[in-house]
């Protein structure tokens, strides 16, 4: 699968306080008409438990057609921003998929998120910048239900992003040698 090339913003949404809608618009890769009109309100989130004390829960929607939708993966993205040196930094933590009891619905839990661990490279007079650290691991990758919201409760001091991806509808045959 490759990363689709796009424009929109690449956070969600807390779901802290007020409802937060967020709306992909995948007209340029799907082509004109061929996305539903944005939805006015925000999924209803009142199936997934809500978080608990030092959580947060995060949430993101993906308008699109269940036939297009067959394609798409939504990469959760986990980190924080940080002050980083020249070292390689990653956080310890996974992401973890559970049910909502009753529903049968997808949840994505956060486990750990701490501490960081990192290269151990010198680095002489380099001055620190702010970075993204995500956690380490393979790739999180979420199918895509265009009727359902995708969910993910993580510890409060973690950032949670997504990315889509599209999978090529070809297949290429391979070489032996």
């Amino acid at each position: 699968m490759a990363p689709v090339p796009s424009t929109p913003p690449r956070s969600i949404r807390s779901c802290r306080g007020a409802a937060t809608w967020v709306h992909l618009a995948l007209a340029g890769l799907l082509g004109p008409g061929a996305m539903p009109a944005p939805a006015a309100q925000p999924p209803d989130l009142r199936p997934y438990p809500p978080a608990a004390a030092g959580e947060r829960r995060w949430w993101l929607s993906v308008e699109t057609t269940p036939a297009a939708a067959e394609n798409l993966r939504v990469e959760l993205v986990v980190g924080r921003t940080l002050l980083v040196d020249c070292n390689r930094h990653l956080l310890q933590g996974t992401v973890e998929e559970e049910s909502v009891p009753g529903w049968g619905y997808p949840l994505y839990r956060v486990k750990g998120g701490s501490p960081v661990v990192s290269t151990r490279m010198a680095c002489p007079d380099q001055v620190q910048r702010k970075e993204f650290v995500r956690l380490a691991g393979s790739p999180t990758l979420v199918p895509v239900n265009p009727r359902l919201p995708i969910v993910v409760v993580a510890p409060e001091d973690l950032e949670v992003r997504w990315r889509l991806w599209r999978a090529d509808p070809r297949q290429r045959p391979a070489r032996p040698f």
